[in-house]
C-alpha cells in the first residue's frame, strides 16, 4: 500500500486509529511514503501514530486559524459570508458593496411593508416582478421574504457566530424604517380556522381586552346555512377568554365582527386632526427646526472651546511634570480628571449632533397619521384600522357589554376631547422644555381641552 504522504492518509483520530487497527490485524502489511518506509513493527506503528497526530494537529490548527480570521474580519466590520440580496461581494477588495440595481427594490419592499396594509405574499410577488427570484426561477417563499425584512444587515448591523457586529458596508435603509417593519411583522396574527368553505381571518385578535376582568378578547367563527342560496356563510364573533383565576368574569355577550368594526370606526373618527391645524403645525415645526439647529450649533461651538482649553491644560500639566514641579501621583490624578472631563464634553457634543430636534420627525409622522384618520376609515381596510387603533389606544382598548371603549394615549388624548371645546393654541415655541444635553421627546401638542389644560407632552 503506497501513499504520497502520511498526513494525506488520515487527518482525524478515527481514520488514523482504523489504519493502525488494520495493521494489527494483518490486513495492511506495508505502507510506503515519499518521506519514510513503514514496517509493521512496534517502532514503525509508533512513528506512524506520530505522523497521524501531526496531521491531526495541522487540521485542527488550520480550522482554528480560519475561524480566528473570520472572527477578526467580523470585528473589522466586514461580513465574512455571502452578501444578502441588495449587496455584492467585492472579491478584489474583499468587501461588500451596494448592488445599485437591486438595493432600491429592497428599500421599496421595506417601505411598502412598513405601512401595514400589504402581506408577505404581496412583497414576494412585487420582488418577483422586479426579477428577484430563486435559482429555480420561482417567487421567494414567505419565510425567505420574512428573512429579508428581518435582516439587520440592511441598516448596518450583522450577526456572525451568535454575536452582533457593526458593519462597514453602506446601509440602504434607516433603523427607524427597520423598526417599523418589525412592528408590523410582530403585529400580524396568523390565526386561521379550517373550514370547508374558505379560511376566515380573525381581524381584531390581539387588539382588545375585557373591560371587566382584563383578559384578552378572542374570536371564533360560526357557519350559517342559507337554504335560499344553498350556501354556508361564516361569521366571526368576539368574546372574553375568561382565563382569569382571580376575577370571575360575567361577560357572556358575543359581538359580531361587523358590529365591532362599526364601533371602532366611530370611536377612531373622534381622533381626527383638522387639515388646517395640521398645516399650521407643519409650518410651526419648520420654523422650530431652524431655531433648534442654530441653538445646537451655538452650544457645540461653546463645547469645542472647552475642549481646546482642556487640551491646553493637559499640555501645561505635562510640562509641569517634566519640569518636576509636581510629582507623579499628582500628575496622574490631575490628568485623569482632565481626560474624564474631555470625554464627557466629547459625548455632549456627539449627543447634541445626534439628538438635535429628534422629536420633530416623530411629531411630523404623528401629524400625518392624525390628519389622515378619515382617509384610513374610508378605505374600510380592517388591518389598517387595527394598526391605527393600536397607535391611538395602545393596550387601553376594552370590550364590555358588547360596547367598545377606550381613551387615546399620549398626543391622541387631546384629539379625543369634546370637539366644541378644542382650540388651536399658537405657542411661541414647541420644543420640549428639556435640557439640550438630554434626549428630546415629542413636544406639546397645540390642542387643549375645554378646561384649557394642556393635554399631550
Amino acid at each position: 500500500f503506497w501513499h504520497r504522504m502520511s498526513d494525506r492518509l488520515a487527518r482525524n483520530s478515527v481514520d488514523g486509529g482504523r489504519i493502525i487497527y488494520l495493521i494489527d490485524t494483518g490486513k495492511i502489511s506495508a505502507l510506503k511514503f515519499n518521506t519514510f518506509w513503514f514496517e509493521p513493527t512496534p517502532q514503525g506503528k509508533f512513528m506512524l501514530s506520530i505522523s497521524f497526530s501531526q496531521s491531526k494537529y495541522y487540521v485542527d490548527s488550520l480550522s482554528e486559524n480560519t475561524r480566528r480570521g473570520l472572527r477578526q474580519k467580523a470585528r473589522n466590520g466586514n461580513f465574512p459570508g455571502v452578501a444578502p440580496r441588495g449587496y455584492l461581494n467585492d472579491t478584489r477588495n474583499r468587501t461588500i458593496v451596494v448592488n445599485k440595481k437591486i438595493a432600491p427594490l429592497i428599500v421599496e419592499a421595506f417601505e411598502k411593508y412598513s405601512y401595514g396594509n400589504v402581506r408577505l405574499k404581496d412583497i414576494s410577488c412585487f420582488l418577483a416582478t422586479k426579477g428577484i427570484i430563486t435559482t429555480k426561477n420561482k417567487s421567494l417563499c414567505l419565510s425567505e421574504t420574512k428573512k429579508i425584512l428581518s435582516n439587520s444587515f440592511y441598516f448596518g448591523l450583522f450577526k456572525w457566530s451568535g454575536e452582533v457586529y457593526e458593519g462597514r458596508h453602506a446601509p440602504i435603509i434607516s433603523k427607524q424604517l427597520f423598526d417599523k417593519v418589525q412592528e408590523v411583522l410582530a403585529s400580524r396574527n396568523h390565526q386561521w380556522i379550517n373550514a370547508n368553505v374558505k379560511k376566515v381571518h380573525k381581524q381584531y385578535i390581539g387588539l382588545l381586552k375585557c373591560g371587566e376582568c382584563g383578559m384578552a378578547i378572542t374570536a371564533e367563527v360560526q357557519p350559517k346555512y342559507y337554504k335560499e342560496t344553498n350556501r354556508h356563510v361564516l361569521y366571526t364573533y368576539y368574546h372574553c377568554t375568561k382565563k382569569s383565576k382571580i376575577v370571575g368574569c360575567t361577560q357572556s355577550h358575543y359581538v359580531s365582527e361587523t358590529n365591532l368594526h362599526s364601533q371602532l370606526t366611530t370611536l377612531i373618527k373622534k381622533y381626527t386632526l383638522k387639515k388646517t391645524w395640521a398645516n399650521q403645525m407643519f409650518s410651526k415645526l419648520k420654523q422650530e427646526e431652524s431655531d433648534i439647529a442654530k441653538s445646537c450649533l451655538d452650544a457645540i461651538s461653546i463645547k469645542r472651546k472647552d475642549l481646546e482649553q482642556i487640551d491646553i491644560k493637559l499640555k501645561l500639566l505635562l510640562d509641569s511634570y517634566l519640569d518636576q514641579i509636581i510629582d507623579k501621583e499628582e500628575f496622574q490624578e490631575s490628568k485623569f480628571q482632565l481626560m474624564s472631563k474631555k470625554k464627557t464634553t466629547e459625548e455632549q457634543i456627539l449627543s447634541l449632533k445626534k439628538n438635535q430636534g429628534n422629536w420633530i420627525e416623530p411629531f411630523k409622522n404623528w401629524i400625518s397619521v392624525a390628519s389622515g384618520v378619515d382617509q384610513i376609515i374610508s378605505t374600510q381596510d380592517k388591518q389598517q384600522i387595527k394598526v391605527l387603533a393600536s397607535k391611538i389606544f395602545g393596550s387601553d382598548l376594552f370590550l364590555e357589554n358588547k360596547t367598545v371603549r377606550g381613551d387615546g394615549i399620549n398626543a391622541w388624548s387631546a384629539l379625543g376631547a369634546d370637539p366644541t371645546g378644542r382650540t388651536w393654541v399658537h405657542q411661541s415655541a414647541v420644543e420640549p422644555p428639556l435640557s439640550r444635553f438630554k434626549a428630546l421627546s415629542i413636544p406639546k401638542v397645540f390642542i387643549t381641552r375645554a378646561d384649557s389644560a394642556t393635554v399631550a407632552e
